[in-house]
């Protein structure tokens, strides 16, 4: 009698957990939203694994189409459905053991979230790499423009920037450094060299 191949087993509970908590969001969605076609289109955050990196983004996301959502719904959307909707987007790596957990929560009604303002804080302090801004340090440092616009470069930098404490001549440094050499190279040239990324 052969052995069961668990690793497969395993995967195919992960991916059979992935489409009922999409469901889950989606039945959430519809009981916001409505008619989607017909409400203001707001773009969905992309799907959340766990990288620390990915947190802000994904938080901002969230926040953006549930406010959006409830404002143009004619339900009340309960604080549960709204952890449910959030969850069908945490999915991979680390995040779906945590996931797993929040599940648990959620079907023993052991909701301690008062808002989901409150269960988002909840995913920041978990996946928020501990001290963040340590984290945007070390995002500036590997940053770069490669085949980007400077101006699509330029936001992304400022995002990332943003809570690193970085400002002034090291903020400025920091953002030459990341430039394609050519640019960078015009730059250091150039007889009015801007002080910040803004000039």
């Amino acid at each position: 009698m052969s052995q069961p191949n668990y690793p497969a087993i395993i995967w195919q509970l992960q991916e059979q957990i992935a489409a009922l908590t999409a469901q889950m969001g989606e039945r959430a969605e519809r009981r916001v939203g409505g008619d989607t076609t017909a409400a203001t289109k707001v773009a969905k955050p992309q799907t959340f694994d766990g990288i620390p990196s990915k947190v802000s983004r994904f938080l901002s996301a969230c926040k953006v189409y549930i406010k959006m959502r409830l404002r143009e719904s004619t339900v009340e959307l309960t604080v549960e459905e709204q952890i449910q909707w959030i969850l069908s987007y945490v999915q991979r790596r680390s995040a779906d053991i945590w996931k797993e957990n929040i599940m648990e929560e959620l079907n023993t009604r052991e909701v301690k979230y008062k808002s989901a303002g409150e269960y988002l804080a909840e995913i920041r302090k978990e996946f928020g790499g501990g001290d963040e801004e340590l984290v945007k340090v070390a995002e500036l440092k590997k940053i770069e423009q490669k085949g980007r616009t400077i101006e699509e470069f330029v936001q992304d930098f400022k995002r990332i920037a943003r809570g690193s404490r970085y400002e002034g001549c090291p903020l400025f440094e920091e953002f030459k450094w990341s430039m394609n050499e050519n640019i960078r190279r015009k730059l250091i040239e150039a007889e009015n060299q801007p002080a910040t990324i803004e000039h």
